[in-house]
């Protein structure tokens, strides 16, 4: 049976209260303070600071995450779940390596967004919503990705994939698959 997650990033209910403080390298240390600079209220930092403790904690944003995020920005450990939650690409739940994100709405809908959804459940043999026992691929509907003009699309970590049809979809899961291109997350 495949592992579950649920798309829409609710409130891991065990994460409410973190019992450690996730620690960093210097390098990631000085990456935070640089984007902290660049904030004269350091709680607008909120979002880039995410990324980074998500790439850095394995593609999502777990407790210890919260904690050291909250304690950064000199916030509430629920001030940081309610940004967490509200983002489609903030992970509150484990990923696959690759994180097959298709587009949903109106124009990737009329386009073929259905098609790419079951090319890629075919495919993978998850559904929206799942990963893959070996944990490699996670795949998600997800609201507009904002690439209207070239539907139906997919996202994986930051890059998108535009125009797909069938056989674009089976291309890019197996250029996943060889280690050709990168899992997005940076």
């Amino acid at each position: 049976m495949s592992q579950q997650f649920t798309p829409n990033n609710p409130l891991p209910q065990e994460a409410k209260v973190p019992q450690e403080m996730a620690v960093f390298s210097p390098e990631v240390e000085a990456e935070v303070e640089r984007h902290l600079a660049k904030y004269p209220v350091r709680r607008s930092a909120i979002l880039p600071l995410m990324f980074i403790v998500q790439r850095e904690r394995g593609g999502y944003l777990d407790p210890p995450g919260v904690a050291y995020l909250a304690d950064r920005l000199g916030v509430r450990i629920t001030d940081i779940w309610e940004v967490a939650t509200f983002y489609s690409m903030i992970n509150t739940e484990p990923v696959g390596r690759y994180h097959l994100q298709v587009c949903k709405t109106l124009s990737c809908k009329i386009m073929g967004a259905g098609r790419v959804t079951e090319q890629c459940t075919r495919r993978l043999g998850i559904k929206p919503g799942q990963t893959t026992e070996d944990g490699m691929f996670s795949l998600s509907e997800v609201e507009c990705l904002g690439s209207c003009g070239t539907a139906p699309m997919m996202q994986i970590g930051f890059d998108y994939y535009e125009n797909l049809t069938a056989e674009k979809v089976d291309e890019i899961i197996d250029r996943c698959q060889s280690g050709e291109l990168p899992n997005g997350v940076r």
